[in-house]
């Protein structure tokens, strides 16, 4: 799909073919999640301190000497998730540096401060960023799944010409919040929205068992959808004025424009998260950021015909094309 030369690229990726058993969104998002093999990369765990006085952990791959890359997990994800674990053994297999970031209180322990992680803070990636800069002499690139993805795409949009990185990818983006809070608030998708909110519910209960709490835990327990949460959680806590006051603070898909970053964004149109009418169109993008859109592929899910029962990730091998395209080729220990 053609663009103007002030408009970013669209591209439906035709290649992209799953098995016919995963064509369905829904399984393609649950296969990927609960029941594709999942590589086991050794890491190595590094607290850093905000300058807050909270912490997040970074947990870092044991390739030394290539390109070092971030990586952002998505809403109640970590360094475990299964497409973090993919895309670190990808790139490690292939010369680069991967680095995990856990958000605040995502690493397997309570956050210390009342406030946790959200879609729009930008300030830790910022830091993280401009932390692993001083430590490792660069950053070359940083990728972002589902709510890292959105948190990546707003970093960008504010730092503009002198975003620090070579280049970055966003994978299966909440491109517009109040509309995914809707859609996920309708049919099948209530499944993700119930597991989620109630991940998100737990672990407010656990943080505030001892210590005083800032919205009653009775209160939270009754929480049932993300415009609940975010309305009487995440708002309050992070300083917006309610639910659509953070959905519209926080969501990417208006400020795609200012992104001066080579920037590739993978996003399935059936993705059972977003509504199609909130994928953004060229006009919306950055002529330094490409749209490919895949017919199928879920949430991040995107796995691809392999063998018989054991289809692949297609979009880690995307990333990998990307990143070697845009850089010194690594030289590849695993083929």
């Amino acid at each position: 799909m053609a663009s103007d030369e002030n408009s970013g690229r669209i591209v439906l990726r035709q290649d992209f073919v799953p098995p016919r058993w995963l064509a369905n969104r829904h399984l393609a998002t649950l296969w990927a999640s609960r029941c594709q093999r999942r590589p086991r990369p050794r890491l190595q765990r590094t607290r850093v301190t905000l300058p807050d006085g909270d912490f997040v952990d970074l947990f870092d791959s044991e390739t030394a000497g290539g390109e070092p890359v971030l990586i952002l997990h998505g809403l109640e994800g970590n360094h475990d998730s299964h497409y973090v674990r993919e895309l670190t053994s990808l790139l490690e297999s292939h010369g680069f540096q991967a680095t995990a970031m856990d958000f605040r209180g995502c690493s397997g322990e309570p956050n210390r401060l009342a406030r946790s992680y959200h879609s729009g803070d930008t300030a830790d990636l910022d830091f993280i960023v401009s932390h692993l800069i001083n430590t490792k002499g660069k950053l070359f690139a940083v990728v972002g799944y589902s709510l890292g993805g959105n948190v990546l795409l707003k970093w960008l949009s504010e730092k503009g010409s002198s975003a620090p990185i070579k280049t970055a990818v966003a994978v299966s983006v909440p491109f517009d919040l109040a509309a995914c809070a809707t859609h996920l608030n309708k049919g099948f998708s209530r499944l993700y929205q119930w597991h989620l909110v109630r991940s998100m519910r737990s672990k407010y209960q656990l943080k505030f068992r001892t210590r005083p709490a800032a919205i009653h835990p009775d209160t939270v327990r009754t929480l049932k959808t993300f415009w609940d949460f975010d309305e009487n959680v995440v708002a309050p806590l992070h300083g917006f004025n309610g639910a659509d006051d953070y959905y519209q603070r926080s969501s990417c898909g208006p400020r795609l424009k200012n992104i001066h970053t080579s920037t590739l964004i993978l996003h399935a149109v059936d993705d059972p998260f977003v509504p199609r009418h909130a994928i953004p169109a060229a006009s919306a993008l950055s002529a330094s950021t490409d749209l490919e859109l895949t017919p199928a592929g879920g949430h991040v899910g995107f796995m691809e015909r392999h063998r018989f029962m054991r289809p692949r990730d297609w979009s880690a091998r995307r990333i990998l094309t990307h990143l070697r395209s845009h850089g010194p080729t690594p030289v590849s220990s695993v083929q």
